[in-house]
């Protein structure tokens, strides 16, 4: 696993690839991460992160693959990834979009144990009524990515290119 860094609004952002996909992410700096990618997956990766973080674009094309997960977690992960940009879901929606209507808080525990964070949008996920509640890279880089999604989805229904 080779891992990249790159600055963000976030603070130092970590991506990992490997095999030819985009396996990790960590809020911070990895001791082993260099500051130009050395495969073009991380190239890649970290292109697409800074369009994301600059506003100019509001998704992924890169390989991603959570090397472990639990079924639950993986089925979380997958219905996280279809969050639409600038949205959110509680815990409880994420629960019953799954088949599992009853599992709010192990949606909060596999939001946890995303390996891949900010690419797999677990920061899209909130409590019940909208409220803030719990994310790995805490509260303060949750705000500031749905902060980013909703300025970014606003001018692009206000201010349209044309």
């Amino acid at each position: 696993m080779r891992w990249a860094v790159l600055d963000s609004p976030i603070g130092e952002f970590s991506v990992a690839t490997e095999g030819g996909a985009v396996c990790g992410a960590h809020f911070g700096r990895v001791e082993s991460a260099v500051e130009e990618p050395v495969d073009e997956v991380a190239r890649l990766a970290v292109a697409e992160l800074r369009a994301y973080f600059a506003g100019a674009a509001t998704g992924f094309t890169v390989p991603v693959l959570a090397p472990r997960g639990s079924p639950f977690e993986r089925a979380v992960w997958r219905e996280m990834t279809r969050i639409p940009y600038g949205e959110k879901l509680t815990y409880g929606e994420v629960a019953r979009a799954v088949g599992e209507p009853g599992a709010a808080r192990a949606v909060g525990v596999a939001c946890n144990r995303n390996p891949v964070p900010v690419l797999v949008p677990c920061h899209r996920i909130v409590g019940a009524g909208g409220k803030l509640v719990g994310f790995g890279g805490g509260l303060p880089r949750k705000v500031t990515l749905l902060e980013l999604e909703a300025s970014v989805a606003l001018r692009r229904v206000w201010l349209p290119e044309g």
